[in-house]
């Protein structure tokens, strides 16, 4: 199917003059400040975005002092018509401060003050002007503090002080400087051509990783580039394989990294939390198995032979992922449910159940949905490649990729250098176990980028990630559990941020999300350079009780979603209807947001919430949540139960391509489900390519979206399809 994609053109959106802008991402320029040595200097951060605000006093009730330090250029805080007036932010801890920025609108301070407190009560000053000329002003302050003020003492008009924004930048940076680089722990394994007994080692890591679905190993193999003799990589859960070059080809295996199912009798529907990446592999046979489902991204590799998704014996497979992949034979799809694959090329492809979905895909089959079940899109309209970590020469360097448009084909071979750019380890904060959140923080705060080990991290506060083009990359699987009910990680409203490689676990207190990409009700446009979350993945129960409100949500424009399974989980220990309740899994507010292989189970009312403009999905895959009582339990209104995917009725334009949703009620098999996809009957919302299915007949859809399309029924586990909607 060839791509249309969506225009480009933005609604309008409220926001701060031009020049405005332009001095707002002047001041963001000017505050990137990347460390040069494995001691790296603080870097100023916005510390006052979303924390508590006060006033002496608020024109209305839509003016509130927390309007002034909300990210968003279109919401203001302003005073009553009188001198004094001053407005107040406490950052929440001390911190070292650098700059105030101050975004007036026309009822600006003539005179007045910026002051500093310890504890709110008594104040000194750092800056002080009786000639404010409004607009934008940058003002470079010393000390450390807890709280800031804006004390005004004449106003330059009739009417009170009014803020936009009031920006207070620094670092909670108090100690010693943190190091960047150093070593990478016990649990990354690197080998190279000369290394004795490399079989022995991997089989030891996977006898012990094979059937460990929710154990607390985490490990990752790193090939030094070089060819390899006589290996199978077996690859359980919580490992991640690994070339170190810089291409694919610099490290090749005679042999094959290998998944299959026999730990689950042939099964490979929980083949889960696993990866391959950057290797050349010649398979043993002529065909390698990577018998997978969700989680577990095939990478950046290329298969001199084909490549057999099934497991040994044909048995049921659940969906997975390949991306930026040369696969010279065939790829032998057999029982694999559904199935996408991005920016690859590809000898041929073979058989198909219910969704198989390809974009930018050079010898993906034609278009042909519902038989054969595929979806073939020429291109895919932005695309960027995961962070890897590589050698250049002895030295450690993380590879960024550049941003593609309309791509097709992988990134690398063909003789062409890869498009992107290198940063030294030195530049990151090598986390290990037992790395607590201030210092995590810390790290960030003065300019690090964050490489995670294998482990498992609890984090007591949230992980801010504030600066432009931070790289926040992990390897092995590395997890992150909230503690306390926070917020696992936030990124600001900043270009460039490339999240990659982790898995976000929820905690037995309910967190209100896991993940936030920017602020709520933000206004500007990352378009040149979006924020990129890449094989990101996020649960709920499964390892032990976990609950969150909502899983992933997506506030920035323009954010790039490639590849993530959120689920709430279905089996496993702290599973139950209440006891792993997390009622939304994906939540977009952004416009311009593209999700790339999007897979969302099991969630207890929506799965995928999509509010912002001009959102598109390419493949979806979906469960509704087995463990319902009972009808009245996801009674939504009217409507008979929560749709896995949808569409807000505010939204004008929104595309998707390639989605299915599943039911499978076991508790209650009479459940009925209006439809899997609810959306506004508008020119601007298209949907291509869609599916519902009753697995065995437990529980039915009596629509495909909206009322639209045919019921399933019975027990045959027969799709019912639409190709477009509306």
């Amino acid at each position: 199917m060839p791509l249309t994609p969506t225009g480009r053109t933005r609604l309008p959106r409220p926001g701060p003059s031009l020049a405005s802008a332009l001095a707002a991402t002047l001041v963001a320029a000017l505050l990137v400040l990347l460390p040069g040595s494995t001691s790296a200097q603080a870097a100023p951060v916005l510390l006052s975005q979303g924390r508590p605000a006060t006033a002496s006093s608020t024109e209305g009730a839509g003016t509130p002092a927390s309007a002034a330090v909300d990210g968003d250029n279109g919401t203001r805080w302003s005073s009553r018509f009188a001198d004094p007036q001053w407005i107040q932010v406490d950052l929440g801890a001390t911190a070292r401060l650098s700059q105030v920025v101050l975004r007036w609108e026309t009822a600006h301070a003539r005179a007045y003050r910026i002051e500093l407190s310890e504890n709110g009560t008594d104040w000194t000053t750092a800056y002080s002007t009786s000639a404010g000329p409004g607009g934008v002003q940058t003002l470079d302050i010393t000390g450390t503090a807890r709280h800031v003020r804006v004390y005004g003492t004449q106003r330059a008009t009739a009417w009170g002080y009014s803020l936009w924004e009031f920006q207070v930048y620094g670092t909670t940076d108090t100690g010693p400087t943190l190091p960047g680089g150093g070593d990478l722990g016990p649990n990354v394994i690197v080998f190279d051509p000369a290394t004795p007994g490399i079989q022995a080692r991997l089989d030891q890591v996977f006898q012990q990783q094979e059937s460990a679905q929710f154990g607390s190993g985490r490990y990752q193999f790193l090939f030094k580039p070089g060819t390899y003799h006589g290996l199978n990589a077996q690859i359980g859960f919580y490992t991640a394989i690994s070339g170190l070059g810089l291409s694919p080809d610099d490290t090749t295996i005679n042999g094959d990294v290998t998944v299959d199912a026999g730990w689950f009798n042939g099964n490979a529907t929980q083949n889960f939390w696993r990866s391959a990446e950057n290797l050349a592999l010649n398979p043993v046979n002529g065909t390698d198995r990577w018998a997978v489902s969700q989680a577990a991204p095939f990478r950046r590799m290329h298969v001199k032979g084909g490549l057999n998704l099934a497991p040994n014996g044909y048995g049921w497979a659940s969906g997975g992922y390949i991306a930026d992949s040369r696969i010279d034979g065939q790829v032998g799809n057999y029982s694999q449910q559904q199935w996408y694959t991005r920016d690859s090329s590809i000898g041929g492809w073979s058989n198909g159940v219910w969704n198989q979905v390809f974009s930018g895909t050079q010898g993906a089959p034609a278009q042909g949905f519902p038989n054969p079940p595929y979806t073939t899109l020429d291109t895919t309209p932005i695309s960027r490649e995961k962070p890897f970590l590589y050698l250049d020469g002895n030295d450690y360097k993380v590879f960024v990729p550049a941003k593609r448009v309309d791509a097709r084909g992988t990134s690398w071979g063909n003789g062409v250098a890869p498009q992107g750019s290198s940063v030294p380890l030195s530049q990151f904060y090598v986390v290990k176990p037992g790395a607590s959140a201030a210092t995590i923080n810390q790290a960030l705060a003065q300019g690090l980028h964050l490489l995670f080990t294998p482990g498992v991290y609890h984090v007591d506060r949230t992980i801010e990630v504030n600066r432009p083009g931070t790289v926040v990359l992990g390897l092995g699987l590395a997890t992150i559990i909230p503690d306390n009910g926070v917020i696992a990680m936030k990124v600001g409203d900043v270009d460039g941020v490339r999240l990659a490689g982790f898995l976000i676990d929820a905690g037995p207190i309910n967190s209100p999300s896991l993940l936030e990409i920017g602020p709520a009700g933000t206004t500007t446009d990352h378009a040149a350079d979006p924020t990129t979350v890449q094989d990101v993945f996020i649960r709920v129960g499964g390892a032990g009780p976990g609950r969150a409100t909502v899983g992933m949500v997506v506030n920035n424009h323009d954010t790039i979603v490639d590849h993530t399974w959120i689920w709430r989980a279905d089996h496993g220990d702290g599973v139950g209807w209440e006891t792993n309740r997390s009622d939304y899994g994906f939540r977009v507010n952004g416009d311009d947001v593209l999700a790339t292989g999007l897979f969302v189970e099991h969630f207890n009312k929506y799965d995928v919430q999509w509010n912002g403009e001009r959102g598109r999905t390419i493949f979806f895959q979906n469960e509704k949540a087995y463990d319902a009582p009972d009808q009245a339990a996801i009674q939504n209104g009217s409507i008979k139960g929560y749709a896995a995917y949808q569409v807000a009725d505010s939204v004008e334009v929104h595309e998707g391509w390639g989605l299915g949703s599943y039911c499978y009620y076991n508790v209650d098999p009479t459940i009925r489900q209006e439809h899997g996809f609810q959306a506004p009957v508008k020119p601007g919302v298209k949907f291509h390519d869609l599916l519902v299915v009753s697995l065995g007949g437990n529980g039915q859809y009596e629509h495909v979206i909206n009322s639209t399309g045919a019921p399933t029924s019975g027990t045959s586990t027969v799709p019912s399809t639409l190709l477009s909607f509306p």
